[in-house]
């Protein structure tokens, strides 16, 4: 093996690199040896899990060490606080897995990336498949490797939690929704008298409200993928990975994976599951209720995993979901996006699915059978344009049958979650349901830099909030329902003022334009709420009466590319804030010309290859209303959503059930 002086420089070296803020060679595991699920995890009793351990031999670079050759010898135990320390197959009575190895390469930093000379790692692997710990308490997982150097994580496994208290779970994610966007939303659509306004948000009215942090465990700037799997497993992840702790092998399914909250209730309760989205559904946000893999990216494989569970992989399969419905129908259409190209329409209807593929249809359904509905291909258009500005329609390429026709007879948020709600509270009888409900554009939107849709969609997700809790009384389970709006992340977004849009139009030159932003004493009351010329859009209380008003609010974003600005609603379609131009490379963006041509240009404050805004760190809030509201307020991490909600839910277990073997000790 290797000598005590080499031992301590290799640590000191490590030490360093631990620092870095950019590059990592393995995010979860600052040192040679890993321990996956790693340091500070929690778990839920009963809660399945696989735990992976890696041995990094780096053959080059800073951390070059033992000649690339990664010590095969390694051993691992885990103890329970005041206990002894046992292996891993003695504690969880199970076999002893194969040794594994692979390469791996990275980029030390920027001028690596730049001189493209990547650093090897041999890597000497073994994973251990579904686990469970069902004695609460602290526990310590100590791996020792290269004569005495050791790796230790200690974990928490959470208080038990038997009882059932809320029979249903709905849980609304605005995507990317901060409380600023909610300020800007509810100033849009609810009229103020003196400062006061004359009407709310439904979730304004919610009793508690509490607020949670999203890093995730390799950055403090998350994506929906890991933020979405932190709420629904109470696990971190890394950025783009979904239901699992990202290792370095060369396969992106066989990480190792933690159970969600939808595998959990099917398995403790035999309750009902659903997922709504305005996205594909494929999207990260709805995908990781049901997906494991390191990539978010593989949105057929995920699919696929969604009906039939894992392939590669001894997880019981669930069934799938009792309803999905949104978008991503490039996933289902037989065809080179299709998983292994096959037809997913037809797969789910020989599974017993009822297919829907418009608002006509949606309406239509049954409640007693599962549900699939793709209404469009990839995304939905966003409410402003299925809404208002219809016309923009026409010009989407986006049948959910595959064809370049548009897709017109498109539901919405409140049809698809209260069809949604009316199939769960059937399918689910007494033992209840959970539904994940998402306002997807939000956040892509806020990506744009198109504020109105943006905030168009957090209003009618506010909306279908309003109509779901209305729904609820109606079917007699609103006092049984824990209602929960929340976030996966947040964005930089705030209002700073207003903005006269006729003032910024006809003056000349950028410094003069900026002039008609208003602050303060300046900004004025809101216009959104007030007809122009006798002219309403005619959609209803709680939205906005006039979208193009001449004093608008006037916003921006903390970290965005270069774009001009004009603060209008862009009539013609959702917003394209930068180009690529002729003589410079395809990833070097500039502020769209055909963009805001009468606005001034905003300096940006991103890297130039960045093409839209990006995610920002802030805590996002929760709403809660129903059974166990009151253990939502405060704050708290991501992941305690995922344990708030599953202690309500009485899913942290004692191993009493038949065939339960994981974790005797």
């Amino acid at each position: 093996m290797i000598g005590k002086a080499n031992t301590l420089a290799a640590t000191a070296a490590l030490l360093s690199l631990a620092s870095a803020q950019t590059f990592r060679r393995l995010g979860s595991c600052p040192t040679l040896g890993c321990v996956l699920p790693p340091d500070q995890s929690d778990f839920l009793p009963g809660q399945l899990f696989d735990l992976r351990l890696e041995v990094h031999a780096p053959v080059n670079g800073s951390e070059a060490f033992n000649n690339g050759v990664p010590d095969e010898e390694f051993s691992v135990t885990i103890k329970k606080e005041g206990g002894k320390a046992k292996s891993i197959a003695e504690f969880f009575d199970v076999s002893e897995p194969e040794l594994e190895k692979w390469d791996f390469s990275w980029y030390e930093d920027l001028f690596a990336q730049d001189a493209d000379t990547p650093s090897v790692v041999n890597v000497a692997s073994k994973i251990y498949r579904k686990l469970a710990i069902y004695e609460p308490g602290n526990y310590e997982v100590t791996l020792k490797y290269y004569d005495d150097e050791t790796t230790t994580a200690n974990w928490v496994v959470r208080p038990l939690a038997m009882k059932k208290r809320a029979k249903n779970v709905i849980l609304f994610i605005g995507d990317g929704m901060t409380t600023n966007m909610i300020t800007a939303a509810r100033l849009l659509a609810h009229k103020s008298i003196n400062g006061k306004y004359q009407s709310l948000l439904q979730m304004d009215q919610f009793p508690v409200l509490g607020h949670q942090m999203t890093h995730s465990i390799d950055s403090f700037i998350t994506d929906s993928a890991n933020s979405a799997s932190a709420l629904y497993s109470g696990h971190k992840s890394s950025v783009n990975a979904l239901g699992v702790y990202a290792d370095s092998s060369p396969d992106h399914f066989d990480d190792p994976k933690v159970e969600t909250i939808v595998e959990l209730l099917v398995r403790v309760w035999d309750s009902a599951w659903g997922a709504v989205s305005t996205a594909a559904i494929a999207d990260a946000t709805p995908i990781a209720l049901s997906g494991h893999s390191r990539s978010r990216y593989d949105y057929a494989a995920l699919v696929d995993m969604s009906l039939n569970g894992l392939s590669n992989y001894s997880w019981t399969n669930q069934g799938g979901p009792d309803v999905w419905f949104g978008g991503g129908a490039e996933q289902f259409v037989p065809g080179s996006e299709s998983y292994n190209g096959e037809d997913y329409y037809a797969k789910f209807a020989d599974a017993g699915y009822e297919i829907s593929l418009n608002k006509t249809s949606l309406l239509e359904l049954g409640n007693s059978s599962k549900a699939l509905g793709i209404f469009c291909q990839s995304h939905f258009p966003v409410w402003l344009d299925r809404n208002v500005f219809t016309e923009n329609l026409e010009s989407f390429e986006n049948s959910p049958t595959g064809s370049e026709e548009p897709a017109l007879d498109l539901p919405g948020l409140k049809e698809m979650t209260l069809k949604a709600i009316d199939i769960l509270h059937e399918r689910g009888g007494d033992d209840g349901f959970f539904l994940m409900s998402e306002a997807a554009s939000i956040d892509k939107q806020m990506h744009a830099l198109d504020y109105d849709r943006a905030l168009g969609d957090l209003l009618e997700l506010d909306d279908t909030v309003r109509a779901t809790v209305a729904h609820l009384a109606a079917i007699g389970e609103l006092d049984n329902t824990l209602v929960l709006v929340t976030a996966d992340h947040g964005h930089g977004f705030d209002v700073f003022g207003n903005a006269d849009t006729k003032y910024l139009a006809e003056a000349k030159g950028d410094r003069q334009k900026r002039r008609a932003v208003g602050t303060y004493d300046q900004s004025g009351l809101s216009h959104y709420t007030e007809e122009a010329g006798g002219v309403s859009y005619g959609t209803g209380p709680n939205f906005p009466v006039n979208w193009d008003p001449r004093y608008t609010i006037a916003s921006g974003f903390g970290a965005h590319p270069d774009i001009r600005e004009d603060y209008r609603v862009r009539r013609r379609g959702p917003r394209e804030p930068t180009s690529a131009m002729p003589g410079f490379e395809e990833d070097n963006y500039f502020a769209n010309p055909e963009e805001s041509p009468d606005g001034f240009i905003v300096n940006g404050t991103l890297p130039t290859s960045e093409s839209v805004g990006v995610h920002s760190l802030t805590d996002v809030p929760v709403f809660a209303q129903g059974p166990c509201q009151e253990i939502f307020g405060g704050v708290y991490n991501n992941i305690d959503v995922f344990y708030k909600i599953a202690s309500c839910l009485g899913l942290g277990r004692p191993n009493d059930r038949p065939g339960g073997s994981c974790g005797k000790h």
